[in-house]
């Protein structure tokens, strides 16, 4: 089961944006006498008896179990319905098979997702599309009983999401967060690389909510920032998708306190393998990277020191 997980490098540019996702730890589930609260699974409609009983084995649990689970079905008339804008039908198919669980976790523990049998969507896809569509504090796994794409396992996270939290996810967030699945694997097919084009989105994502960014020239300039920070070469055609994409994004109220924690993490992460910004010497760094990751790097370690040294 892969787990959602950065480079160095992009982990260390990643702090200069705040990339949300893939890393909050897995033991923050919260404890409760009644599970039956925290604990849901959306299951592809279409699922066999048999492929039902694989999707089991994939999340680890048994039939009995699921008495501690509120469960759902996302059918592929949904798929249809908040992906067929974006996604061609032959993609989306016939049948509604992928299934996902989460598991709500302690507040400030952020979005940890894993994927299995999935081929569309990259755990970071799916985390930058959740914290979209307004998704905290929760273990995600996402699986198919083969491989397949994945597209229902998105409908059915944000639908099992709403019936966790009691709140409706409107339509327009849920068009939103469809695409900027979509556009993120479109982009990915064009870079070659499905996590770093999870890491751009991200990355774009945050400086749009930090710098308050809604106008199309501005959010343009923020894609390409950032795509020359991650030194990624991408088209003009991508660079318009992802400002589409986003000035939709920039419409949502995403919780940004959820991602500070979540960076916080990835601090903490980077500090036990060694990496202590609070001993980095940035002043001859000009010389060998250049004055823009220079900056950045500069920008990471007073940022963090700052926050949490």
């Amino acid at each position: 089961m892969r787990k959602f997980k950065n480079i160095i490098l992009a982990g260390l540019l990643s702090f200069a944006v705040l990339v949300p996702g893939g890393m909050a730890s897995a033991d923050a589930v919260v404890e409760e006498e009644d599970t039956s609260f925290d604990r849901y699974i959306a299951f592809g409609a279409d699922l066999s008896a048999s492929d039902k009983q694989k999707v089991l084995d994939n999340f680890g649990i048994t039939k009995a179990d699921l008495d501690d689970y509120k469960t759902i079905e996302i059918t592929n008339k949904e798929e249809h319905e908040y992906l067929g804008d974006y996604i061609d039908a032959s993609l989306i198919g016939k049948r509604a098979l992928s299934s996902v669980m989460i598991v709500k976790t302690e507040k400030g523990s952020g979005i940890d997702v894993s994927t299995e049998n999935i081929t569309y969507c990259t755990s970071g896809m799916y985390c930058n599309a959740l914290v979209t569509a307004g998704m905290t504090d929760a273990q995600v796994t996402v699986t198919g009983p083969f491989e397949i794409s994945g597209t229902s396992a998105l409908v059915g996270a944000m639908k099992a999401y709403a019936t966790m939290t009691g709140q409706e996810i409107s339509e327009s967030t849920m068009d939103t967060a469809t695409n900027e699945l979509v556009a993120t694997a479109e982009l990915a097919d064009s870079l070659g690389d499905k996590e770093q084009a999870a890491e751009l989105v991200a990355a774009v994502k945050q400086k749009v909510f930090s710098d308050g960014l809604t106008t199309p020239t501005d959010i343009r300039d923020a894609v390409t920032s950032s795509a020359d920070a991650l030194n990624m070469n991408i088209s003009d055609e991508d660079v318009d998708k992802i400002v589409d994409m986003m000035e939709k994004v920039s419409r949502e109220d995403i919780d940004v306190d959820a991602i500070t924690e979540q960076a916080k993490e990835i601090y903490d992460k980077l500090k036990d393998e060694g990496i202590d910004f609070g001993d980095v010497d940035t002043s001859g760094l000009i010389e060998t990277v250049g004055d823009f990751f220079a900056n950045i790097f500069e920008a990471i370690a007073d940022f963090f020191t700052g926050l949490f040294g």
